[in-house]
């Protein structure tokens, strides 16, 4: 059953490198071959994969089962973002001179919506190629799995464990009864995101051809772009606004969206989720706009910061929306690296907290932070009153205490990752600030990280084995830890 699950997973994968290829003849470019040969690889690949399972099931007399374990849910989401990565990343290789580890980062730092690139000079690489990254940050915005239910639903992929076990949050929220429709309506969400993105785009002083790349990595918050200078590249306010909005956009649940349209509005008003997002997202906005103002400019940072009480404004509503959706675009005044030591720490927090549950976005996710800041507050008040009976109380509802558990399991776990990526980064030699910078922002899919992977640099110095644990990071980030990190326990392997 995985062997034909994965077959459906890559024929998928190929349909997208054939729009790639087809991008790249419209605009006459010689690499159109590569796409429509690895199209044709991801392709027979999986027709492979679903005949051998077919030959097995008659052979064997089996029953399809349509059910997987949930430890069966966590291999094959985890083996199929490898995979595509594997494929996806031949692109790079021939087209780019990349390595196979700058290529294989570069691939996954797009499907996990990362941004993080190995890159110097985007501008310089053919339309296929820069449409290529962007469409990998489209397709794992939703998610890849996510996709597949939408646009090719096959019966065994149809259950609970296999759909929850990419998409984010603490817990499953079903939009329908069917896995296979709930799918389908985040589907017309994202792709109503995407359209009404490109059409404002394109409407400033963006092409179509940019507009289109542009929607799929904000909507994705996945940060590509098609230049170097990323956003600033237009050196545009209407265009740094428009992009502001839409991150924060799309850094809310989807499934709000959902109950809006159908005017279930009291399920919005007891969301406590997305009103702490929007309350962080506004002190954030006031502490930067803060610190423009009253932390003293140096000779150095002079030529870094904004001037102006609109400037000002602007830098910090779209530096919010870009770090707390996990976005990492890069605007006119970007680099908070050049800031100032003032502006780094808030900046590290907000890459931590990120956005809402059941978004594109990265990070812990902000009802996380809800929940274990309720827990912890929970244990203090035990200490005065150990009698005490107190649960854990999340928009009207009591959690469970298992679902707490792993809440505070999950921050533990990040905690611990990002002191294993600071130290094996320091032993190549990097600075602590690099270091840490870099390691939150594989986790939380960001993009630019601090220190020498700031935003005005990017990965392409740092060791490759640090490329290497960092695509191992920004895959486990993206699949919210558990996912990847349950194949490495011994009880995986036991019947």
């Amino acid at each position: 059953m995985k062997k034909s699950i994965f077959g459906t997973l890559l024929q998928l994968e190929s349909v997208f490198l054939l729009i790639t290829g087809a991008v790249s003849l419209f605009y006459k470019e010689e690499d159109w071959w590569v796409f429509m040969s690895c199209a044709a690889i991801s392709f027979l690949i999986g027709a492979v994969n679903i005949s051998i399972r077919k030959c097995q099931s008659r052979n064997n007399n089996e029953h399809c089962h349509k059910y997987f374990s949930r430890a069966d849910s966590f291999m094959v989401v985890t083996m199929t973002w490898v995979l595509f990565s594997l494929i996806g990343m031949i692109p790079f290789i021939y087209l780019n001179g990349m390595d196979i580890t700058d290529a294989f980062f570069e691939t996954m730092s797009g499907f996990t919506t990362t941004g993080a690139t190995v890159i110097s000079d985007i501008d310089s690489m053919s339309n296929g190629l820069k449409f290529w990254r962007c469409i990998t940050q489209w397709m794992g915005g939703l998610g890849i799995v996510v996709f597949t239910f939408a646009l090719m639903p096959t019966g065994e992929m149809r259950n609970n464990n296999i759909f929850s076990a990419e998409t984010t949050g603490i817990s499953l929220d079903k939009l329908s009864p069917k896995i296979s429709s709930t799918a389908r309506r985040l589907m017309i969400i994202y792709l109503i995101l995407t359209v009404c993105c490109a059409a404002l785009y394109y409407a400033g002083p963006m092409s179509a051809f940019d507009a289109v790349c542009h929607s799929f990595t904000t909507i994705s918050t996945g940060g590509f772009s098609n230049y170097t200078a990323s956003m600033a590249h237009f050196n545009s306010k209407y265009i740094e606004y428009v992009c502001s909005v839409f991150m924060l956009l799309s850094s809310i649940n989807f499934g709000l969206y959902y109950y809006a349209a159908v005017r279930k509005w009291y399920i919005i008003q007891n969301n406590e989720e997305i009103n702490v997002f929007f309350k962080i997202v506004c002190i954030s906005i006031v502490i930067f706009m803060l610190l423009f103002y009253f932390v003293p400019a140096t000779i150095e940072n002079m030529a870094s910061l904004p001037m102006g009480i609109e400037e000002i404004f602007r830098t910090s509503l779209f530096h919010v929306s870009t770090i707390i959706s996990s976005t990492g675009f890069a605007a006119s005044k970007y680099d908070y690296v050049a800031w100032g030591d003032a502006y780094l720490m808030p900046t590290l927090l907000m890459m931590t907290i990120g956005a809402c549950a059941g978004s594109t976005a990265g990070g812990m996710k902000v009802v996380r932070f809800i929940v274990g800041a309720k827990a912890i507050r929970n244990e203090f008040i035990k200490q005065l009153h150990p009698r005490a009976i107190l649960s854990v109380n999340l928009g009207g509802q009591i959690l469970k205490e298992e679902r707490v558990r792993r809440t505070l399991g999950f921050i533990l776990i990040y905690v611990v990752l990002v002191i294993i990526g600071i130290t094996i980064m320091t032993y190549f030699g990097m600075d602590t600030i690099t270091s840490l910078g870099s390691s939150i922002t594989a986790l939380s899919n960001i993009g630019p990280g601090a220190g020498l992977t700031g935003p005005a640099n990017n990965f392409s110095e740092i060791h490759p084995i640090t490329k290497w644990l960092f695509s191992f990071y920004m895959l486990v980030g993206r699949l919210e830890i558990y996912t990847v990190l349950f194949l490495f326990m011994p009880s995986f392997y036991k019947k």
